[in-house]
């Protein structure tokens, strides 16, 4: 790991200075917040002391000298007395810096020092408080002798003056109030040394708080950015090879066009996929798939290492980028021949082959998802042609951005009926009859025009389309089927995909709805469609042939159908592939193949078609050769349904006129 540059260092002090400072704000006002208020309780505890003070002198020493009378009538002599020789003692021994005794009116009827006995009721400014306490409410406050407006006299020290209602006689009843005031300064100097103690432990614990809060953060937050380290790290790459995802890769190829540009070098973009590797999932499981990646991830980094990027960019398919290198091609089959090296997976020695496209920019383009994808579409076709290694050529690319809206358009297409089907017949060659005609779909684009199958079909076929389009062709297929003469059958064509049990449900249901003959439908399937999962097409096709449908392999020839598989399968009619048709005549090979193709057929029973005839002599090579039926544009071109039936009446007319004149 590189050391922290001094930068990155000084920023993280920084941003440590800053929050430590963030923190202390809540902890300081947290202290002033817990220091009011001790301050508040502190002088709570202060009023509550004098009064305790004042209830005990009051209980102890003025309650006992009252006989009994309202003190509005004044002291007796001996109470006078008394209270004189209490003064005495607590005035001029400190404890008490002013005694009062006031009537229930509120008057001062007694004073130790004289003041207030000249005031009228309600004159002075202790009035209130002094009918609070003579109804019984005790009132107590911090102030300073003669600090009220209608005292005289020099300003004395801080006090607490205390009112409390006097009890005295039997029954004990009110008789008067005491007005004392008492030193606050023993009172203050106790709270304080009481609040200087609670604010040293405040402070200790709050600077502890603190210190705790900081140490907490501190820790967290490392732990913190190390796991965001984390997450950004597994955000960019793989979690079971390490090596770089997508996100990461496509920034990567990003940089290196980006220098690219600048220095004017080459770069290579390729893609690798797999072959197989779901049968190693599926054989072997999930797990030792995971393991097998690992391994070739490891063994690929190590053999590129120094070149340039190699990334994950999900399931089996790998990313590299090359800097600098226009012709990979040596690199890139060298990798290959690496990646085929057998390793060993639970105690298994396991072989798989990968399929690899590449792009080089600038030739095809600067932009990265252009680039990726035009990479990706090199690689499917080097996958299809068991080709290896191939370079993108625009002759490969069928999709386009016309093609996506086509896709979305089909969608809309079906349900406005804009899909026509068009007919191109099939001819015996010994008597030139019409027995069959073969359904071929168009699409009437408002735009476009008639586009053929091949424009919209593999499309269909990717996403999902083809079910409803297969759909539509069979009811229309059979409603036009229905208005024809008995002795017509016709054929529709469906893909791989289709190939489920719902196709047969499709086919009877339609068939029993439009009353029309099973075996007046045929169904074609490619060679090449039907060994994309043989097992499941020879359930469908059986179930087919025991609903009387009659079943044609289309493009013979060109597939690697097995001759077991072939034989058992309930097949009636072989279609020869146009491209050993179309030059028969010319080439020894390709016509010794037909021959054997109608050998072949004729030896297993079944009939055999002829596709892609244009001329006459080789109508004429297909007929000495045993081949039944032809089909081709030296008959007839694909057309609509009146037009056939018209076609057809013209063909039978000409066919009786030659057999008429032989």
């Amino acid at each position: 790991m590189m050391p922290a540059s001094p930068q990155k260092r000084e920023s993280t002090v920084k941003l440590f200075a800053t929050f430590a400072v963030i923190m202390l704000v809540p902890v300081v006002l947290l202290g002033l917040v817990l220091a009011s208020s001790y301050r508040r309780e502190a002088d709570r505890r202060g009023l509550a002391q004098g009064h305790a003070e004042a209830l005990l002198m009051a209980q102890t020493a003025v309650e006992p000298i009252l006989d009994g009378r309202p003190l509005s009538q004044g002291l007796s002599p001996s109470e006078t007395a008394d209270v004189q020789r209490l003064v005495h003692t607590s005035v001029h021994s400190g404890d008490v810096l002013r005694l009062r005794l006031r009537d229930l009116a509120g008057n001062v009827v007694f004073s130790d020092d004289g003041s207030g006995l000249q005031k009228q009721t309600g004159d002075d400014d202790d009035h209130d408080e002094a009918l609070a306490a003579a109804r019984g409410v005790a009132v107590a406050r911090v102030t300073r002798l003669n600090g009220d407006s209608d005292d005289t006299g020099p300003l004395g020290p801080e006090s607490v003056e205390v009112y409390l209602p006097l009890l005295a006689g039997s029954p004990i009843h009110r008789v008067g109030v005491l007005e004392v005031y008492l030193p606050y300064a023993p009172i203050s100097t106790d709270v304080d040394a009481g609040l200087d103690s609670l604010y040293r432990n405040l402070a200790i614990g709050l600077a502890v708080l603190y210190v705790l809060l900081f140490g907490i953060s501190f820790s967290v937050g490392r732990k913190l950015r190390r796991q965001v380290k984390v997450n950004a790290y597994m955000a960019e790459h793989d979690a079971l090879t390490s090596l770089p995802n997508r996100i990461l890769f496509h920034r990567r190829v990003q940089e290196a066009l980006r220098r690219g540009s600048e220095t004017g070098q080459a770069t290579t973009i390729a893609i690798i996929d797999l072959d197989r590797f779901k049968e190693v999932n599926d054989t072997l499981g999930h797990y030792n798939g995971d393991r097998l990646l690992a391994a070739l991830s490891e063994r690929m980094a190590a053999h590129l290492r120094g070149l340039d990027a190699l990334a994950r960019l999900g399931g089996d398919e790998f990313g590299i980028v090359l800097v600098g290198v226009s012709e990979p091609e040596e690199i890139l089959t060298r990798l290959r021949q690496v990646i085929e090296h057998e390793v060993e997976i639970s105690g298994l020695p396991l072989s798989v082959e990968a399929s690899i496209g590449y792009v080089v920019a600038p030739e095809h383009g600067e932009d990265v998802d252009e680039l990726l994808q035009l990479a990706d579409v090199a690689m499917y076709v080097a996958k299809a042609q068991h080709a290896g290694v191939i370079r993108y050529d625009p002759s490969q690319n069928h999709y386009d951005a016309a093609n996506l809206t086509l896709v979305s358009e089909l969608r809309h297409a079906i349900d406005e009926d804009e899909l026509v089907l068009f007919y191109q017949p099939k001819v015996s060659l010994p008597d030139g009859r019409v027995d069959a005609a073969e359904a071929l779909i168009r699409w009437q684009h408002p735009e476009l025009g008639l586009l053929p199958p091949d424009r919209f079909i593999p499309f269909a076929e990717q996403t999902g389309l083809i079910d409803r389009v297969t759909e539509w062709v069979v009811i229309r297929a059979i409603e036009d089927l229905r208005e024809w003469s008995d002795g017509l059958s016709v054929a529709i064509n469906v893909s791989a995909r289709n190939l489920q049990p719902k196709l047969v449900s499709l086919l009877v249901e339609a068939l029993v709805a439009s009353e029309v003959d099973p075996s007046r439908l045929y169904v074609e399937i490619t060679e090449t469609a039907l060994m994309t999962d043989p097992e499941r097409a020879a359930v469908v096709l059986q179930d087919l042939h025991q609903a009387g449908i009659g079943i044609s392999i289309d493009d013979f020839g060109t597939g690697q159908t097995s001759l077991s598989y072939l034989s058992a399968l309930p097949i009636d009619e072989i279609k020869i592939d146009r491209s050993f048709i179309s030059d028969m005549t010319v080439s020894i090979g390709h016509h010794a193949i037909v021959r054997s193709i109608v050998d072949l057929g004729h030896n297993l029973g079944l009939r055999v078609v002829g596709e892609g005839v244009e001329t006459e002599e080789i109508a004429s090579a297909l007929t000495a050769a045993g081949c039944e039926v032809a089909q081709g544009y030296l008959y007839a071109r694909p057309m609509p349904v009146e037009a056939l039936t018209d076609w057809i009446v013209s063909r039978q007319s000409a066919t009786k006129n030659f057999v008429a004149t032989e």
